[in-house]
């Protein structure tokens, strides 16, 4: 893939151990996008092809030996040189091929932060039960504690501006970081919608563990409300 002259688009995807879907992911990617942006792959530890598939596709690659998906995140947007950051998994369940449209919508509509829903049109076998259940519990503690109005708490796939960074006050290196970039952009006042997509089944195997992660994920919150 060849360098855009001018970067004004950045899609940051942290990935480990991606080799079954990396490559697709890339390749779904609008071309018209592609040709003003820089894909960045911030890789934990692969141990498989996903670094060699992602490189030959002409992606930056960003190793973060530090484990953490907020880690990955914090690295990525460090390097990150685009007005806007596009981010998404690495195993193709995001509908990747749609963001012309959603970054349309986040300048037309003069928004700061779109975040995905993917639970409103969830296909049930593309999502575990518990998952499923899990992140209607958390999206409900987010609105009652933060007084947000989201389906989705836990949504990876996140467009916004850049420049909004700085007044994001993120703390956490592990996996609420997913929620608390979406409370922080709320609680700041920065211009937010939350959009309806069809998620679908992942490909390789899935690294959440719903009972660890999802507690963690509720203690988080908790203690960023009251402590």
């Amino acid at each position: 893939m060849k360098k855009p002259n001018k970067v004004k688009f950045s899609v940051v995807i942290p990935t480990r151990n991606e080799e079954k879907s990396i490559g697709n992911v890339i390749k779904e990617i609008p071309k018209k996008i592609k040709k003003q942006a820089e894909i960045i792959i911030v890789d934990t530890n692969s141990t498989d092809k996903t670094v060699s598939i992602a490189k030959k596709l002409g992606a930056i690659i960003i190793n973060e030996p530090r484990r953490g998906y907020g880690k990955a995140y914090k690295t990525g947007f460090k390097h990150a040189r685009g007005e806007i950051i596009i981010t998404s998994d690495g195993d193709l369940t995001y509908p990747i091929g749609k963001i012309g449209k959603f970054i349309e919508m986040l300048e037309n509509e003069k928004l700061g932060f779109i975040t995905c829903d993917r639970l409103s049109m969830l296909d049930s076998n593309n999502m575990r039960a518990m998952h499923r259940f899990g992140n209607r519990i958390l999206s409900l503690s987010a609105n009652l504690l933060f007084g947000m109005h989201i389906k989705d708490s836990q949504s990876g796939m996140w467009i916004f501006r850049k420049s909004i960074l700085p007044k994001l006050k993120l703390k956490s290196d592990g996996m609420p970081f997913s929620e608390e970039i979406k409370i922080e952009a709320w609680r700041r006042g920065i211009p937010f919608k939350e959009i309806k997509i069809k998620y679908r089944k992942r490909k390789g195997y899935v690294k959440l563990n719903t009972w660890r992660d999802g507690t963690r994920n509720l203690i988080f919150i908790l203690k960023k409300r009251f402590v």
